[in-house]
């Protein structure tokens, strides 16, 4: 379809309702290339198209889609003001962002996720052919449309391969019980999110004050875009946020990001924390995982550290926070009703695995109130502003 639109009714295909989509591009071939891939799913309609964000906010308001991608550089009105402009009038319609792998490219896919975008596909670089980028956008964009459009019913309900888990889908949850702090006090404080990460970390950050041990977070982002949210959350939280380095120090007072394309691993001994970065194989199709950075942690403390899953899709994490739990630690989750995308914090809560299934403004104070009777201790020297 170009430019092709339709009354705005529930789609159906195959006697199923489908995911209406509106493909906001002003490069006529990538419109072109991204409806047709999407066509190709029999879960997902592409109901219209439009050439810049002027007339795709129009087109939203038209067409009522399940679901918009977006470019961010384009004439008129670019990606990141056409969000602004969906959200000013409380249309809370997923968006997905079409973002390049450049310094640029991640500022701007940033500034598109702080004022309301849902999430991002980043474009690919250094492909050699059409076939082989339309496959990398594919392999990354669908997978994200069937997490946030999740009220569908299947056209395909016993379709191959792994699919995201609905965030609307109920869950049964049992809490377990608190457990008491352990013996010396955590060590060190352990965040995993994914898709709705980035504002979910600048809402939980900016709420912590200087914490008396280190807080190391994964979150799933391709390199230069880890380094960009590192600044930016720097900018704007009481502690030091840096991206971590291999062999760097893991100070109280700091918050360090694993970078892109990299495994976070927790090395040292409790009290001189540090971090190695590998290369070794994605895990959950990750690099970083959260899995690979909490077994690691708990290598090394044990269970003398407290997991934090915020929203995210898939399960990465789970098996991590088992892991944790086992060895003695305690582990929060962000709950449903905050989260972009009720993967990650969904599959920790429904294992049975968190303490407490928070709302995402409750975490912070329960971090808190949880290393309180260590506030005696000093933020590392250069951690304070």
């Amino acid at each position: 379809m170009e430019e092709g639109t339709r009354d705005g009714r529930a789609g159906r295909r195959g006697g199923c309702d489908v995911i209406k989509v509106l493909v906001v591009d002003d490069s006529v071939v990538i419109r072109r290339l991204v409806s047709g891939l999407l066509a190709a799913d029999p879960e997902i309609e592409v109901v219209g198209t439009a050439v810049n964000g002027r007339a795709g906010v129009e087109k939203v308001e038209a067409l009522r889609p399940d679901l918009v991608t977006m470019d961010i550089e384009m004439p008129e009105v670019d990606g990141i003001e056409a969000v602004r402009r969906i959200r000013a009038t409380g249309n809370k319609v997923p968006v997905i962002m079409f973002s390049t792998l450049t310094e640029r490219g991640a500022v701007a896919t940033l500034d598109a996720l702080a004022a309301g975008a849902s999430d991002y596909v980043a474009k690919p670089a250094n492909v050699g052919s059409v076939g082989r980028s339309m496959e990398q956008v594919r392999d990354a964009l669908i997978p994200r449309i069937k997490s946030l459009v999740p009220h569908h019913r299947s056209a395909r309900p016993d379709a191959a391969g792994p699919r995201p888990a609905p965030a609307s889908e109920v869950r049964p949850v049992a809490l377990r019980p608190a457990r008491p702090a352990p013996a010396g006090g955590h060590r060190v404080v352990l965040v995993g999110s994914s898709t709705g990460g980035p504002e979910a970390l600048g809402t939980l950050l900016a709420a912590l004050p200087l914490l008396p041990v280190p807080v190391v977070v994964v979150q799933h982002m391709p390199p230069l875009f880890t380094r960009q949210l590192a600044a930016r959350l720097d900018r704007n939280v009481a502690a030091r946020v840096v991206e971590a380095e291999h062999g760097q120090p893991l100070l109280p007072g700091t918050v360090t990001i694993a970078p892109g394309d990299h495994h976070l691993h927790v090395t040292g001994r409790p009290g001189r924390l540090a971090v190695r970065l590998s290369q070794e194989p994605p895990e959950n199709y990750c690099r970083p995982a959260v899995d690979v950075f909490l077994r690691s942690a708990v290598e090394v403390v044990g269970g003398a550290a407290l997991g934090v899953v915020l929203t995210g899709m898939g399960q990465d994490g789970c098996r991590g926070a088992r892991a944790l739990v086992d060895a003695g630690g305690s582990v929060l989750a962000q709950d449903q009703a905050s989260s972009v995308v009720w993967g990650m914090p969904g599959a920790v809560a429904g294992a049975g695995l968190a303490e407490l299934v928070l709302p995402l403004t409750d975490i912070a104070p329960e971090v808190v109130r949880r290393l309180a009777p260590q506030r005696t201790a000093v933020p590392a020297a250069g951690a304070t502003r």
